[in-house]
Formats: C-alpha cells, sequence, structure tokens
C-alpha cells in the first residue's frame, strides 16, 4: 500500500493576499488574523478598538468595506461610525454581542491548469490513503475527486473527508482514501487547549482505517504553524509550532498506550527535522521518518518546499516502528513543482508546467510504500 501526504496549496480559490510576494501579503494575512481575534472578544476595551482600527487601515477597511485583498461583512448591527463630515472613524460596537459580521479574505480563482496539475500529481503517485493539506472543504475536496481525477484519466476516491477546522482562511486538512481501505473512525482534535489556548492552527484529525489484510491504520494529518510568511526568524511561530509538536506526541503516545501498532504522523509541520520547535515529535516517540529509508527516492534534492534546499525539508510522513518495518521505500514527488529556469540538478516537470502559476503546488508530494497487508 502507499500512503502519502500533499499539500495542494487549495484547490478552486485561494486568498489573493498568499499569491502576492511576501512583503505584500504577509502583513495582510497576519493583520487578518489578528483582527479576527480581536473581533471575538466579548468587550472591546479603549485599548482593543484603536488596535481595531489600525488593523482596519491596513487591509484598507477603515473607511470602505471592499478592498482588493479583504472585505469587511455586516450582518446585524455596527462595528464602525464612519464620518465624512468630521473625517474620523470609530468603532462603536461595545463588544462581540453588538454585532454579527468578520472581515474575510478575497479569493482568486485556481487557474483550470494548475487544478490539472495537481490532479495529475495524485494520479501519479496513486496513494491509497492520501493526506490533503489545504483543502478548502469537504465538498470542495470531494468535487475536485470526482470531477478532476477523471479528467486525467484516473478513478477519484471513493472516500473523501474533511473537518472544518480553527483557520478562518478555510484552509483545512483532510483525507481520501480507496475503498479497500474503509474509514472506520474519526476523531477532531479541534478543541484541544493546553496551558496558552488553542493548540492547533487547523486540527489534528485522526483517522481510522481497515486494510484489506485485517489490519489498521491510524492517520494523524497536520499543518502547523507557519514561518510567517517567509520570514525565518519567526519566534512566535516556532512556539506555536513547538506546541502543537508536543501535543501531537502526546497523542501519538495515547494510541500506542491503547494498543495501536499502526499510526503516521503526516503533514505539513512548516519547519526543517534539526529544529527545536519540532523535537518534541521527532525526538522521543519512536516515530521514523520515512525519509529516512535506506530505499527512499529524494531526487536531485533533499528538500520538499520551493526549490527543494534541505531547509525546506518541511513535509512528513512519520510512521510507528512497527508500521516502519513494514516500510519498503518512498519518494518525493516533484514533477507538479515549478523549478524555473534554473539548470543545477532541476527534476522533471509535467510538459504543461511552462510558470509558477500553473504549478499543482510548491510542495512537492511525498510518499511511502508498506508491505501491509
Amino acid at each position: 500500500m502507499i500512503i502519502a501526504s500533499f499539500n495542494v496549496e487549495n484547490l478552486f480559490s485561494r486568498p489573493k493576499a498568499m499569491d502576492v510576494p511576501a512583503g505584500v501579503g504577509g502583513p495582510i494575512l497576519a493583520a487578518h488574523a489578528e483582527l479576527q481575534t480581536l473581533l471575538e472578544e466579548p468587550e472591546y476595551t479603549p485599548t482593543i478598538k484603536e488596535r481595531i482600527l489600525i488593523l482596519l487601515r491596513k487591509l484598507g477597511l477603515e473607511w470602505s468595506d471592499t478592498t482588493g485583498f479583504a472585505v469587511l461583512r455586516k450582518i446585524r448591527g455596527q462595528l464602525l461610525r464612519r464620518s465624512t463630515k468630521s473625517d474620523t472613524v470609530e468603532v462603536v460596537a461595545g463588544g462581540r454581542g453588538d454585532w454579527i459580521g468578520w472581515v474575510e479574505l478575497v479569493k482568486d480563482t485556481i487557474t483550470a491548469q494548475a487544478m490539472t496539475h495537481t490532479a495529475m500529481v495524485m494520479r501519479d503517485i496513486d496513494a491509497d490513503i492520501l493526506g490533503v493539506v489545504e483543502a478548502e472543504n469537504r465538498p470542495t475536496l470531494d468535487m475536485f475527486s470526482a470531477a478532476q481525477l477523471l479528467a486525467v484519466d484516473t478513478q477519484p476516491y471513493e472516500q473523501v473527508m474533511v473537518i472544518d477546522g480553527n483557520d478562518t482562511r478555510g484552509i483545512d486538512v483532510g483525507v481520501m482514501a480507496r475503498a479497500a481501505y474503509p474509514l472506520t473512525s474519526i476523531r477532531s482534535h479541534v478543541f484541544d487547549t493546553d496551558a496558552t489556548g488553542p493548540v492547533f492552527s487547523r486540527d489534528c484529525p485522526e483517522y481510522t482505517f481497515g486494510t484489506p489484510g485485517g489490519n489498521e491504520i491510524t492517520v494523524l494529518v497536520n499543518h502547523f504553524k507557519s514561518k510567517g510568511y517567509g520570514s525565518r526568524n519567526d519566534p512566535t511561530g516556532a512556539k506555536r509550532r513547538k506546541r502543537q509538536a508536543t501535543r501531537v506526541a502526546q497523542i501519538y503516545r495515547q494510541l500506542i498506550d491503547a494498543g495501536r501498532r499502526h499510526v503516521v504522523v503526516l503533514g505539513d509541520l512548516n519547519d526543517d527535522p534539526t529544529s527545536t520547535a519540532l523535537e518534541p515529535l521527532l525526538s522521543g516517540t519512536g516515530l521514523r521518518d520515512i525519509s529516512e529509508h535506506p530505499d527512499f527516492a529524494w531526487g536531485p534534492r533533499k528538500g520538499t518546499y520551493g526549490g527543494g534546499n534541505e531547509k525546506d525539508k518541511i513535509d512528513y510522513l512519520l510512521l510507528s516502528p512497527d508500521l516502519y518495518d513494514t516500510a519498503t521505500g518512498g519518494q518525493v514527488f516533484r514533477k507538479g513543482v515549478y523549478h524555473g529556469p534554473r539548470v543545477d540538478d532541476p527534476w522533471e516537470m509535467y510538459e504543461t508546467l511552462t510558470s509558477p502559476a500553473l504549478a499543482a503546488s510548491d510542495h512537492a508530494a511525498i510518499t511511502a510504500t508498506l508491505d501491509l497487508a
């Protein structure tokens, strides 16, 4: 059987701010994330009101409900009072209970050819169980499977599941599986908290599947906190990733203690194997990275994101010891990642992948082949 992880970077639409240079989009995404948190406060103190206005200004929403990157949705009540006469804008809502609304990011439609390349990657890795990172929602992922996979001459997945997570941008994690591996149970960790607060940026869902030979395999799909939209020096993000790694390690140990022998932790963990943030998960749990297998095929580079440099090894397939013992190999599949005109060890791309906008993703897929009946 083949298990894979693939960050598809959304299938049909994606926030516009995520498709512009990091120096432009990063501040917009950061302002949106902070603003969403503040708008949920039960009481808007003077300090919070001042900060709301600053963030609205960064999003271009101080004087308008719509900009190129964001929209202020108002259903009932009033958040702001704008006075052109006095040239002032003030927050008039006293807290979350005084108005119904939110700020959402404007989305761009993914090109048809990019969607085709995403489907081609799924076709070519031919995974029996595929962990999907950055899917919009279950209906979208199921629709993509039904339409796009058929369009590239492969069968849609019979089982498609996504649980809405904590990311207000609609970036979730899910799973696709063949009928021979029936999904028998689901458990969400979207509400998990620690001393600091909510742990997961999206979720860490547990999916348990049966196998044709009567075994069980439990898959934990993850997408850890990003590195701050291109910044390598992100102490806040690193702390969040460490909290997430710690909690996933706890969940994994609980599964092992409960008698589960075949467990996979997979997804985009947004840090390299040498990071201290991932240490709670990569050290001391017994989990083995499939990329350490002697028959794992890296290709020309030892990273999974962007240019494929070793520091960009951020996508993972971690196997419990009993499951790793069944592994016969795996690969990093890069044909859907655009490498541009570079000549230093370029990887093979699809012939129709002629520009970054047509890429399946900035992430290569990573797979593990298991001899598990």
